[in-house]
């Protein structure tokens, strides 16, 4: 290896991904290993089983990281984890592992928050200079825009988010989680509306009023038209909040980023909102959309270049850790 590099391994286990990848501080990922959990179809994450998934997939995920990338532990300059929003139990896996390397390898240890995660990598691989982000993941919906040294929000889910909404739903029709690439196909064979709850109070959203009502009728209406109508009824209530916020902060550029980014019919209509304001619409490649090792290791390098880490009896987790509430020692 290169010893001018500075090389950091990422680990993130907040729900069903154990991920773990090496970058350089120039932002080339060395590797990108992930394993997820699935539950059994019908049923949603438990958080005991997904951590024990964590626990036993961990070791060689993250051998194949390191493997893959060309560096042994020795190599790296620190070790980079999830510290939050998350499920507490798995948090705490990748939280042990991180603070086992930390303190053996004798390596500077960086908590990092899984949604600022999502954002700085999602700047890294689409070029984003000053966007309008909108994450939308199993654990974030929310409208964001820098504003000094923090993250700020425009706009958010009240209750449950928009990638619990599609995997709640997945779940209701008997698909396995996570559902949302198999919504989506369902989606594109629905044909007929099905009117559903619409709410949308300032510019927040509530989502929980659409499963509600899904599994109210959901014996009298085809999977495929449930499918189609639980998008665009909460894909247009999205688009409608992005709208609004784009135009208070009359940003050139939309950054979507987190797993539901990968949806098709979710990008046409941010594109479509986003075009009426001249604005351009970025995605985050599907590769990286989902949660993966890659979006820690990044924002470990970020913290650690401007000289914020810390030591492994220090390292913590916090299952409700806002976005809001993160530091960005580099803006």
């Amino acid at each position: 290896m290169d010893r001018g590099r500075i090389v950091g391994l990422g680990i993130e286990s907040t729900a069903h991904t154990f991920g773990a990848s090496v970058m350089t501080e120039k932002g080339a990922i060395l590797s990108n290993v992930k394993d997820v959990y699935r539950p059994p179809a019908g049923s949603g994450i438990h958080p005991r089983d997904a951590s024990r998934h964590h626990s036993e997939v961990a070791p060689s995920v993250i051998k194949r990281a390191l493997s893959e990338a060309g560096v042994s532990f020795g190599d790296l300059s620190f070790v980079a984890y999830s510290a939050g929003p998350g499920l507490g139990p798995c948090l705490k896996v990748g939280a042990t592992l991180a603070r086992f390397i930390s303190s053996y390898y004798r390596k500077p240890i960086i908590p990092v928050h899984h949604g600022v995660g999502h954002v700085e990598l999602g700047m890294l691989l689409t070029g984003a200079v000053d966007p309008l982000v909108v994450l939308i993941s199993g654990g974030h919906t929310m409208l964001l825009a820098r504003a000094g040294k923090r993250w700020r929000v425009f706009g958010e889910t009240l209750d449950i988010t928009l990638g619990q909404l599609i995997d709640q739903f997945g779940r209701a029709i008997g698909l396995p989680s996570p559902a949302g690439p198999l919504v989506e196909d369902l989606a594109k064979k629905g044909r007929r509306y099905v009117s559903l709850p619409y709410i949308v109070k300032g510019n927040d959203l509530s989502y929980s009023g659409i499963i509600s009502e899904v599994k109210r009728i959901i014996k009298k209406e085809s999977p495929e038209d449930l499918a189609f109508s639980v998008q665009e009824t909460a894909f247009s209530m999205l688009a409608e909040t992005s709208e609004r916020a784009l135009a208070l902060l009359k940003k050139s550029e939309v950054m979507v980023v987190g797993g539901v980014a990968a949806n098709t019919r979710l990008r046409e209509m941010l594109d479509a909102a986003s075009s009426r304001h001249g604005a351009q619409l970025k995605v985050v490649p599907p590769a990286y959309a989902g949660d993966c090792g890659a979006q820690i290791a990044w924002v470990g390098h970020l913290y650690f270049l401007n000289g914020v880490y810390t030591k492994p009896e220090n390292a913590w987790v916090d299952q409700s850790w806002r976005i809001d509430e993160v530091d960005l020692a580099w803006s």
